[in-house]
């Protein structure tokens, strides 16, 4: 499932994508796998729990509820069954925080968002209590797994049996052919594990690199000579196999595995001198170029695809949010293959980018009201480092009026940071602004 998809005539990016740009499927840790139906919690519609995604949008679209950081609830269908059962208790203003959007323009233009997170108690206990239950659970399948003496297994790479105990296969594997999973006590779910290695091997794909290769010797050379022979840590469909991953609300394994590292150095001199900084790594608007300098991207931007950020900000009087928000919005048009400019939709990226610039389209923009919208606050890309760069010569605080006797939170006044730290806005609200 990709980060976006089309939703009858309407398309919607569900999550925040990430570069470098590609079809992956996150593994859940937070998703329940025995196909309950999940109820909406403020009507009586339910959905699949294959279709989580369907039901987040119904409930921004019709209801104006945003659940933040849906992907950290461990059980989202009790998640659900308990605040549907608490909104006929209370209001859900007692529960959630109020945004309201456009709070600057007028009255009929304006509408109220509710967004349910962690930062209530409440919320918090609930899925501590969700993590701590998943945990308990994923533990037990671990013991049974650890205590099972009726695994039988061939080996994926060269087809030696092994009955017993999953440990016997996986020490063989390590040994025989450097290829290393972890430790045995480590892992869980084995046999499904084990069945995603090898559905990835008989379809001719690189377990490290994803590559699809035309057979299997061409495979193996590939994975000897490139030691491929192992799986690659940074894909997230395997972060359900590893217990830690289930140790800490919202903490992935690499997380964790660095806290521990930290309590090992804490009492050593804090000594910066020799530290590096990770280079900036921007990636172009129009294709995949990647560069570790600003300036570098904003050259080849104009060289290449005729486009000159600087500029547009000069013609168009941009203020530092406007700027973000025109970023976001080009970066999401260019996802989607639809011209910001004209709106025409293509089969491909690079047909779309050839069109922007035959056609002078690259430079011009559409009614500054069709992009200058609350959604396009929130990054298309969560790692946009094109984002980092922008500036803005002239305060914005001039004209602001931040002071409201109502208790919202605005979406275009000076407190953006709780709205910015619920990625889940990021996921659900972009689809609402293109259809005023």
């Amino acid at each position: 499932m990709r980060n976006s998809h089309l939703t009858g005539n309407q398309d919607c990016i569900l999550e925040p994508l990430c570069f470098p740009e590609q079809l992956c499927v996150s593994a859940s840790l937070a998703s329940s796998s025995d196909g309950r139906p999940v109820p909406c919690a403020l009507c009586s519609d339910s959905f699949p729990a294959s279709e989580k995604d369907q039901l987040l949008k119904h409930m921004v679209l019709d209801h104006k509820l945003v659940i933040a950081d849906v992907k950290l609830i461990a059980d989202f269908p009790r998640y659900m069954l308990y605040w549907k059962k608490r909104f006929t208790e209370q209001p859900m203003t007692d529960f959630c925080s109020v945004i309201k959007t456009n709070s600057e323009g007028p009255v009929e233009q304006q509408e109220h968002y509710f967004l349910l997170c962690d930062a209530l108690p409440e919320d918090r206990i609930l899925r501590e209590q969700l993590q701590q239950r998943r945990l308990e659970e994923v533990l037990d399948q671990q013991q049974k797994e650890r205590d099972d003496t009726t695994f039988h297994r061939a080996c994926m790479f060269c087809n030696e049996e092994f009955t017993g105990n999953r440990s016997s296969l996986l020490n063989h594997m390590a040994k025989e052919h450097s290829f290393s999973i972890g430790l045995p006590d480590n892992i869980v779910y084995c046999n499904e594990f084990l069945n995603t290695l090898e559905w990835k091997l008989e379809n001719m794909h690189c377990l490290y690199c994803e590559k699809t290769f035309r057979d299997k010797t061409t495979l193996k050379d590939h994975m000897r000579k490139k030691q491929h022979r192992r799986i690659n840590a940074r894909n997230h469909d395997y972060d359900r196999f590893y217990v830690i991953n289930y140790l800490e609300l919202g903490k992935t394994w690499e997380e964790v595995q660095s806290e521990d590292d930290r309590e090992l150095f804490e009492d050593e001199n804090d000594d910066w001198s020799d530290w590096q900084a990770h280079p900036v790594c921007a990636v172009c608007l129009f294709c995949e170029k990647q560069a570790e300098t600003m300036e570098k991207i904003y050259t080849h931007m104009e060289e290449t695809h005729e486009f000159n950020l600087h500029k547009l900000k000069t013609d168009l009087s941009l203020k530092f949010y406007q700027q973000v928000k025109l970023v976001n919005y080009i970066r999401r048009e260019l996802h989607q293959c639809r011209c910001y400019c004209c709106q025409e939709k293509f089969e491909a990226k690079e047909e779309l980018v050839q069109h922007l610039v035959s056609t002078g389209h690259v430079m011009r923009m559409p009614e500054v009201s069709h992009w200058d919208q609350p959604q396009y606050y929130f990054p298309t890309y969560e790692n946009d480092a094109l984002l980092t760069a922008l500036s803005d010569s002239e305060s914005e605080s001039e004209g602001r009026n931040p002071s409201s006797e109502v208790p919202v939170i605005a979406e275009d006044i000076s407190n953006l940071k709780v709205i910015k730290q619920t990625s889940v806005l990021n996921k659900l609200l972009k689809d609402r602004g293109g259809s005023n």
